[in-house]
C-alpha cells in the first residue's frame, strides 16, 4: 500500500487570527483531496499579541515535523513580521539530514535562506494557501501536476531579460524587506555568483530606495551574477515613478544582467520558485 503524502502546516511568522479558522480547515481539506495527509503544528493561532507561542516554542513545532520521517513537506501558511526570531532555536545538523521540503514566502523569506546558508537545503518560495485563492482551480492543478506527479508546471514562469542577455547561478533571496533582515546575522547567504530573488507585497519609491541602497552599501551587486525581479505589488497597483525596474536599473547599475517576472510574488496566482537551485536564464529572440 502506498504511504500517504503526509505535509505540515505550521505558523513561524505571525500567528492566523482565530477568525480564519475556516479558512484553513478549506485548506486542509483541499489538500486532503489532492491526496496528501495534512497536520496542523501546535504553533497556528494567536495566543498573545501576534505570537502563536515564543521563539522556542515555535522553532520547535518546526523542528518537531523535521524529525518526522514521514514528513514529505513542511508548508508554513504564516506571513507578516516575526519569523526571524526563531532562527537562533533551529536544529540545523537535522534540517540537513531530513528528507522534509519547507515551503513559505514574504517574511519566511528569513527561513528559506536562513536554512540555505546553514545546510545548503533547498526550499521552495511559495505560499500554500494559493490553493484556495482566487486563482484556485489554476493552483490546485499546477500545484498536483508538480508535487504528486514531478512536474514543472508549479516551478514554470515566464520572464524577460531586461538588462543583458543571459545570466546563472543559484537562486537565493524572496521578499526584499525580509531578507535585509538577515544582513549582519549568521544567516545571511554567499551572493557570490548567485541569483538575487528580489519581489515585495508593499513599499513604494521611498521604501525600495532605501532597500536597495542597503544592497548596494553592502557590495550585494559586486558578488551576484544577476538580479530576478518578481512582483512588487504595491508599486505595481500604483504604477510608482520610478518603476522598481528602473530603480534597480539606477542602484546596481548598467552591467548587471536583470530579468523580470510578473509571475513570483504575493499575488494569488504566482507560481514557486527554489532557493538554492542553480538557473539559467536567457533573452529569447
Amino acid at each position: 500500500m502506498k504511504k500517504p503524502n503526509k505535509t505540515a502546516l505550521i505558523s513561524c511568522s505571525n500567528a492566523q487570527p482565530r477568525a480564519n479558522s475556516e479558512k484553513l480547515t478549506v485548506l486542509k481539506t483541499t489538500l486532503s483531496s489532492l491526496g496528501l495527509l495534512p497536520v496542523f503544528g501546535d504553533c497556528i493561532y494567536e495566543k498573545e499579541s501576534v505570537f502563536s507561542g515564543t521563539a522556542k516554542e515555535r522553532a520547535e513545532s518546526l523542528m518537531s515535523f523535521y524529525r518526522d520521517p514521514e514528513i514529505r513537506a513542511i508548508f508554513d501558511i504564516s506571513g507578516g513580521d516575526i519569523a526571524n526570531e526563531i532562527l537562533p532555536y533551529l536544529d540545523y545538523d537535522v534540517i540537513a539530514k531530513s528528507s522534509a521540503v519547507f515551503w513559505g514566502y514574504s517574511d519566511l523569506t528569513t527561513v528559506i535562506n536562513a536554512i540555505f546558508t546553514k545546510t545548503g537545503k533547498q526550499s521552495v518560495l511559495y505560499q500554500v494557501r494559493n490553493l484556495i485563492s482566487l486563482h484556485a482551480q489554476e493552483q490546485k492543478a499546477n500545484f498536483s501536476a508538480s508535487f504528486l506527479e514531478g512536474k514543472p508546471d508549479l516551478f514554470s514562469f515566464r520572464y524577460e531579460m531586461i538588462q543583458k542577455d543571459s545570466m546563472e547561478g543559484t537562486v537565493v533571496g524572496g521578499n526584499i524587506r525580509c531578507l535585509l533582515k538577515l544582513a549582519g546575522t549568521p544567516y545571511w547567504p554567499d551572493m557570490n555568483g548567485k541569483i538575487l530573488l528580489l519581489e515585495s507585497l508593499g513599499g513604494l519609491v521611498p521604501q525600495m530606495t532605501a532597500y536597495l541602497n542597503q544592497l548596494k552599501q553592502m557590495g550585494v551587486f559586486e558578488q551576484i551574477n544577476g538580479i530576478l525581479l518578481g512582483t512588487f505589488t504595491k508599486m505595481e497597483e500604483e504604477k510608482a515613478y520610478p518603476s522598481m525596474p528602473e530603480l534597480v536599473k539606477r542602484y546596481a547599475g548598467k552591467e548587471l544582467p536583470i530579468a523580470k517576472t510578473n509571475e513570483i510574488g504575493h499575488n494569488t496566482n504566482a507560481k514557486a520558485i527554489v532557493i538554492g537551485q542553480k538557473m539559467n536564464f536567457t533573452k529569447f529572440s
